[in-house]
């Protein structure tokens, strides 16, 4: 085994725990020596109703974060998973051998301790445990951040979580409404007939999305198969089997740049509802997030980036061509190729990526001139063709197509279209689109044949939507990067 480096702090405590282990004592007992009877949250809420009486035992559980020691007595605060408690050990109540042996010098900050005791109310009014017995559950060989100071590198943070958790109370309350969303969405869908589903992940044809996948091999199958990059047509294909509302909440993979808004491995909603359009959709998505606000928030006026943001629905719409004309002067419909419409992007000071084809520039001119600028809730609806293949042309406009993206705060936060269910049509648009952009992975859908043969039994009328929870994590604790919201991030190894 290789001999580990390590620094003074660490070396002292090894040596602790060796002495334990001397006295007898096992720094890392399999069980406790007696069952936790409450949380400290438990134990304070019972207190101030009255439900404990001073001289009713309780036992406790947490790892040790202050102690200020005097003499033949000192006063401490652990902490559990639902908060802080303070406590207080005396010498006589303990036991002269534990206290002078064990906890004075052998229990560092940071130990995980087990204690029984009865709660009172000090002099300056602060509920606490008056401990009669005491034991070490786990000893900690790494010191604590320093309390002062705290875990402030953001990039140590990412790296280690764990200790960005166990420093900084504020990220464990992101995480905590994290899961809040997650579980508000699952009541809002739920209480509407959606039936929740698994997909696969490993997909022997990728598509749904306009992204590179990761690809990976199965051996027996002796097949390569790509980590999926959206649960869209494989959600579709149960519409075509019967059911009218599902959805999915789970992993989806990209093979694209890191940013503050983009991580390789993403959490994705997506639901597909019959008998509905996009216009069905908006309505769905107003009355969601207004279900999650009031979950979470407790209302529907919150803070994302310094603006007050009103999420009461219902909310602005506004078509992709009036919003970049409005934003630019660009009506890009006047411009039916990309080198026309490259040109009139220079001319008012826009640099296009060379050879990006029209729909990209179009998309360029959007996040550029019109996307940070959207603050307050709104829908940006009817996207050009080239750039949704998998949404219904509008009856009135071949060149359009009945798609909507949402943006809160000047970020995107999901995608939602009339679902294109004539199978002829879907054909012909994969190989166009394939044929159009060969050599640009990013933008390729494959031909998946399933797919369109499960169009072929009828796919009802329908409306589908996507959206990112880490992003509307980000919108709900006010958090500018992805990172800030996703546990464990994707880094560069170092």
């Amino acid at each position: 085994m290789d001999e580990l480096e390590l620094n003074e702090q660490q070396l002292v405590r090894r040596n602790k725990a060796a002495e334990l282990r001397s006295l007898g004592l096992d720094p890392y007992p399999a069980r406790l020596p007696w069952q936790r009877t409450h949380t400290a949250a438990e134990a304070t809420a019972a207190y101030e109703r009255g439900d404990l009486v001073e001289d009713q035992p309780i036992t406790l559980v947490g790892r040790l974060l202050t102690l200020r020691l005097m003499g033949k007595a000192a006063f401490a605060h652990i902490e559990d998973g639902s908060g802080r408690i303070q406590i207080y050990v005396r010498r006589d109540a303990v036991g002269e051998a534990f206290y002078d042996s064990v906890f004075k010098r052998l229990i560092d900050l940071g130990d995980f301790v087990a204690l029984t005791g009865t709660l009172f109310t000090t002099r300056t009014g602060e509920i606490t445990c008056r401990v009669s017995e005491m034991a070490l559950i786990s000893k900690t060989l790494n010191p604590l951040p320093d309390k002062w100071h705290g875990l402030k590198d953001t990039e140590t943070r990412y790296r280690q979580r764990y200790v960005d958790l166990l420093a900084n109370s504020e990220v464990r309350a992101v995480f905590r409404t994290r899961a809040r969303i997650v579980a508000a969405i699952r009541r809002y869908l739920d209480g509407n007939g959606f039936l929740e589903v698994e997909t696969p992940v490993l997909q022997p044809i990728y598509g749904g999305a306009a992204a590179r996948p990761f690809t990976t091999f199965h051996n027996q199958l002796e097949q390569e198969l790509f980590l999926r990059i959206s649960f869209e047509l494989y959600l579709k294909r149960l519409l075509v089997g019967g059911y009218e509302r599902v959805y999915e909440i789970g992993r989806d993979f990209r093979n694209e740049g890191i940013s503050f808004k983009h991580n390789p491995e993403f959490t994705q909603l997506e639901f597909y509802e019959a008998y509905t359009d996009y216009h069905g959709m908006m309505r769905r998505v107003e009355e969601m997030l207004a279900a999650i606000a009031s979950e979470v928030v407790g209302g529907l006026i919150i803070t994302y980036g310094g603006h007050e943001i009103d999420l009461r629905p219902p909310w602005r719409r506004i078509t992709l061509r009036d919003a970049i004309r409005e934003a630019t002067g660009i009506d890009y419909a006047d411009y039916p190729d990309a080198a026309a419409l490259a040109g009139v992007m220079r001319a008012i000071g826009h640099q296009p990526e060379p050879r990006s084809s029209r729909g990209k520039l179009i998309d360029s001119l959007f996040g550029t001139h019109v996307e940070p600028a959207l603050i307050q809730p709104t829908f940006i609806i009817d996207y050009p063709v080239e750039i949704s293949p998998l949404a219904k042309k509008k009856a009135d406009d071949p060149t359009t197509v009945e798609r909507f993206e949402y943006f809160v705060g000047g970020l995107e936060l999901g995608n939602a279209f009339s679902e294109l269910n004539d199978p002829d049509d879907q054909r012909a648009r994969f190989v166009e689109l394939r044929d159009a952009v060969a050599g640009d992975d990013e933008n390729v859908h494959p031909l998946d044949e399933n797919y369109l043969n499960a169009l072929r039994y009828g796919l009802p009328p329908t409306g589908g939507f996507g959206t990112g929870i880490d992003r509307l994590t980000m919108l709900f604790t006010d958090r500018s990067s992805i990172r800030e919201v996703i546990l464990f991030p994707h880094l560069r190894t170092i």
